[in-house]
Parts: C-alpha cells; sequence; structure tokens
C-alpha cells in the first residue's frame, strides 16, 4: 500500500509564490506517474500537473506556464514537487497529490489527503 503525505500549503497573497511537496512511502510499487489535482468548493476535482517516470509533464491549461512539477526519487521513495508562482485568488483550493502505478493493465491510483491553498486578493 503507497501511502503519500503533501505538505506546502497555506495562505498567501495574490502575485506570491508556494511550493507543495508529496513524498510517497509504505510500498516498493513502481510509481509510473504522479500528478496534482485540486478541488475548490462547490467545484469537481480537476487536473492540475502530472509528470511520468520519463519525465514527461503535462500541465492544465489555467496554469499558463505559472507551476512546474518535478520529481525526486531515491530508492523506493518518490517526491513530487508543485512550484506554484504568480498565484491568482482563483487558485485557492485543496491541492491533492496523486500516484499511478501500472499493474499489468490495471492501474492503481493512491491519492494523499490534501492540502489547502488559499490566495487572497
Amino acid at each position: 500500500q503507497v501511502q503519500l503525505v503533501e505538505s506546502g500549503g497555506g495562505l498567501v497573497q495574490a502575485g506570491g509564490s508556494l511550493r507543495l511537496s508529496c513524498a510517497t512511502s509504505g510500498s516498493s510499487l513502481r510509481i509510473d506517474t504522479m500528478g496534482w489535482y485540486r478541488q475548490a468548493p462547490g467545484k469537481q476535482r480537476e487536473l492540475v500537473a502530472q509528470i511520468t517516470r520519463s519525465d514527461i509533464r503535462n500541465y492544465a491549461d489555467f496554469v499558463k506556464g505559472r507551476f512546474t512539477i518535478s520529481t525526486f526519487r531515491d530508492n523506493a521513495k518518490n517526491t513530487v514537487y508543485l512550484q506554484m508562482s504568480s498565484l491568482e485568488p482563483e487558485d485557492t483550493a485543496v491541492y491533492y497529490c496523486k500516484a499511478r502505478s501500472v499493474v499489468g493493465v490495471l492501474p492503481l491510483d493512491y491519492w494523499g489527503q490534501g492540502t489547502q491553498v488559499t490566495v487572497s486578493s
């Protein structure tokens, strides 16, 4: 079982920056993709950015070059970062980390508990 622990959320003024971190633990299962999602009140959870094991990155259109996703692997531990800059009040949401392992053809998804990001105007 893979556990994900997120950190780095908080309150920031518009135009500011935050760096989110998410570390895996509990299993040596190979992680194929890690990503960040967010969910604002009353809205569906949406993809923010994801990165594959081969370092292919994918960003949501609303990121507009403001966010950067990266990873660090150390043996069985994977850490994914989301560097967020030029934050806007519309970025306020709970940010969730997700890790995916593909076993055969079966995708196994693991989620973190979420970290609150609040951007004040």
